[in-house]
């Protein structure tokens, strides 16, 4: 199979981050506002076809089997021509190796008969002899290499060529899955009320202007990095792809997923606090009354804000630094740090922010002015 030499663009990777979460949430507002159900899409199925059709995906999610298995067949069979094709890449190397050495051989046994000394014909004699049978060898080795080599590639045309077909046929396709399903009357389950019971349990029973205004901003920062999962999906399923298909590990997957997961645990804090998801030993405060809990949490809140006030703090000296020396990481992709380090101060602001409407909350329950 030919390498695969992509490496993402540090351009692409920040807009990336940006933009995908807000189309996302876009298309997700829009079929909510719709009231439409969810079902078999074909921008789905083509997205499908696109990132995973060489394992037939596509033909699962339209519930269409009869092929489906077949692209994982030739799959495999690309997975055993590379097993293969490694194999034959080592008897290579030990075969070029083992020939260098004889030709040296030769070479020194040439010499010594130059010079006369005893016996260096026959040496000389059997040097050749070996070198000529290791010669036929390297070139049974090189032959078996050239095979394994062309039955990767010839088995993934055979898959490119059915992907084609199947991209022509997809339309026709999905609106027989949606078909059936109609005619099967399957019922899509509508997780509204899980959202409900998620806003019942937070823990929002105070209402003003000021913390309604706050709580909004939390939860916007929590659903806008909660789509990053979805990229690292994406990225860590072409590092594998590459890797294991193409034999062409990338320098940038595990960087950046490793580095996106860090800002989303950064910048998600504040969600995490409206939603009371942060970690707590409740042993005693679970069985406490809420105007307890109350003052509880207004005592240890001075703790809270003593740290994250430190956080915000050195989260911005960080960025400065950063951003003064044009600091990248010392990999050979070379990402900027300053806005992973941005996002110390950002999450920092965004959590002091939570906690401020969390304690006003707590002010107002302990006062009895809770609605």
């Amino acid at each position: 199979m030919p390498s695969l030499t992509f490496v993402m663009p540090h351009w692409l990777y920040w807009s990336g981050l940006v933009l995908f979460p807000l189309t996302a949430a876009y298309f997700a507002h829009r079929q909510d506002r719709k009231g439409t159900k969810p079902g078999v899409s074909l921008p789905i199925a083509y997205l499908l076809l696109v990132t995973a059709g060489f394992v037939g995906l596509h033909r699962f999610y339209l519930r269409v089997y009869y092929l489906a298995f077949g692209y994982i067949g030739l799959f495999v069979l690309i997975l055993y021509g590379n097993r293969q094709g490694a194999s034959a890449r080592v008897e290579v190397s030990n075969a070029k190796n083992t020939f260098l050495g004889a030709e040296f051989d030769v070479e020194r046994a040439q010499k010594a008969l130059a010079e006369g000394a005893q016996g260096a014909a026959e040496k000389l004699a059997e040097a050749q002899q070996t070198l000529e049978g290791l010669q036929l060898q390297l070139a049974a080795a090189n032959a078996l290499w050239d095979q394994w080599q062309l039955f990767p590639g010839l088995v993934g045309a055979v898959i490119l060529a059915l992907l084609i077909v199947d991209a022509i046929l997809l339309p026709r396709l999905t609106r027989r899955c949606a078909e059936r399903e109609a005619g099967e009357g399957r019922e899509y389950k509508d997780i509204s009320h899980r959202r409900e019971a998620v806003a019942k349990g937070s823990g929002l029973r105070v209402h003003s202007a000021f913390t309604d205004f706050i709580d909004r901003i939390s939860g916007w920062s929590g659903h806008f990095v909660c789509y990053w999962s979805m990229i690292a999906v994406f990225v860590y399923y072409y590092e594998v792809l590459a890797r294991y298909v193409f034999n062409s590990p990338t320098n940038w997957a595990h960087e950046g997923m490793f580095l996106m997961f860090g800002m989303q645990y950064l910048l998600a804090g504040a969600f995490a606090l409206r939603e009371d998801s942060h970690v707590r030993v409740d042993v005693l405060y679970l069985y406490f009354p809420d105007r307890i809990k109350a003052l509880v949490d207004v005592v240890t809140s001075l703790f809270f804000f003593l740290f994250t006030v430190a956080l915000l703090w050195t989260g911005w000296i960080f960025t400065a630094d950063a951003i003064e020396v044009w600091e990248v990481s010392f990999t050979e992709w070379a990402i900027q740090y300053w806005p992973v380090k941005a996002t110390l101060a950002i999450g920092g602001f965004l959590i002091i922010l939570q906690g401020i409407a969390k304690l006003f909350k707590d002010i107002t329950i302990l006062a009895g002015k809770e609605t």
